[in-house]
């Protein structure tokens, strides 16, 4: 028997028969706080709850002229990957890692980040599982989570179906601007070792592994020492701090986030016009997860350097005198981290040459 109203009508329309279930969005924020009263500073006003987040700017009374810096990003179809799996509490540091090392590149102190997280169901222990690890990702950059939004979204997204954007806030003093002005002919370039693929070309490695060589996740993998979905949700490594010791301690004239493009196309963006970088590969040897998905998916060396990092997450390019100081710097914080190639002036009246390019072959 179907139910109804007291007067013989259809059972009335509420949110919830809707698709969207208010209760269970208030139990994802009881048990979110916990997590996110971790990622703060000093700087922050309130607590969660508010229509808006609220950041303390006296901070900026340390700058002569403070920059603000943005930036937004999300995880991309690692995101499927987590689904599958069933594991939440990782792809928080992958957002993270998107948006504040984007943001250190300039030269800036990630402060505050803000989350976005859209799904067809508002299951609360998922829920507070992604904000957990966006919280933890945040006290590893340094600034705080200062507020966001879960959004329910029945009938566009299946109940499963998930997806994650973050946008963070920094601040730089503008005569320490970091970027392709200040690089020079005879800078060393710095490479500092990723955790694996990251946040970028999952498209393609889901397409090689899973689409065309049915591989799956739960399946062991001799190289790895783990199943490929272990080593697939493996986090983005959070360089933000490393980057920021770096500028204190050594003469650091740009930093460049390896993600969508490679490590060519996105040290490009930091060299100026006249000048050339030049990558050598001989100097570090790829993860295996980057010869699996070459070698099953027959993909061309060139199409996976444009596409995934090849195992380098951040380059530093330093004055040549800073280059030792650099590498110790980091090897305190220990991060894995080598000399990988040098900014040069560009043949003068021959071929112009792209502003950066990888050379030799990968070390074995």
């Amino acid at each position: 028997m179907s139910e109804s109203t007291a007067a013989g009508s259809p059972t009335a329309s509420s949110y919830k028969t809707a698709g969207v279930d208010i209760e269970a969005g208030d139990r994802a924020v009881e048990l979110m706080k916990q997590w996110v009263g971790k990622a703060t500073r000093p700087e922050v006003v309130g607590g969660l709850g508010g229509f808006a987040g609220l950041f303390d700017a006296s901070v900026l009374k340390r700058y002569e002229r403070p920059l603000l810096a943005s930036a937004t990003d999300g995880v991309g179809t690692k995101v499927d990957i987590a689904r599958r799996m069933g594991v939440y509490d990782t792809i928080g540091h992958d957002l993270v890692g998107m948006v504040v090392d984007d943001l250190v590149v300039c030269g800036a102190e990630p402060l505050f980040m803000t989350d976005y997280i859209a799904v067809g169901k508002v299951r609360p222990e998922r829920v507070a599982a992604i904000v957990k690890g966006i919280a933890e990702g945040c006290v590893l950059a340094g600034c705080a989570l200062v507020g966001g939004e879960t959004a329910e979204h029945p009938g566009l997204l299946e109940p499963d179906d998930f997806d994650v954007a973050g946008a963070g806030t920094g601040v730089v003093e503008a005569d320490r601007l970091l970027g392709a002005e200040r690089v020079r002919s005879g800078d060393v370039l710095i490479a500092m070792a990723a955790s694996g693929l990251h946040s970028n070309g999952y498209s393609l490695v889901r397409h090689v592994l899973s689409e065309r060589a049915g591989y799956e996740l739960d399946r062991e993998i001799p190289e790895f020492g783990r199943t490929l979905g272990e080593e697939l949700l493996e986090p983005t490594r959070i360089y933000s701090l490393d980057c920021l010791a770096l500028t204190r301690t050594t003469e650091v004239h740009a930093f460049s986030h390896i993600t969508g493009g490679g490590l060519a196309g996105n040290l490009a963006r930091v060299i100026p016009d006249g000048l050339h970088a030049a990558v050598d590969r001989s100097t570090w040897r790829p993860a295996p997860v980057f010869d699996l998905v070459g070698t099953v998916g027959s993909v061309e060396r060139g199409e996976l350097e444009k596409t995934l990092n090849m195992g380098v997450g951040m380059v530093a390019v330093v004055a040549p005198e800073a280059a030792d100081a650099a590498l110790a710097t980091l090897a305190d914080r220990e991060v894995d981290a080598w000399v990988c190639g040098t900014v040069t002036g560009r043949e003068p009246g021959g071929a112009r040459s792209a502003p950066a390019a990888l050379t030799g072959d990968y070390a074995v």
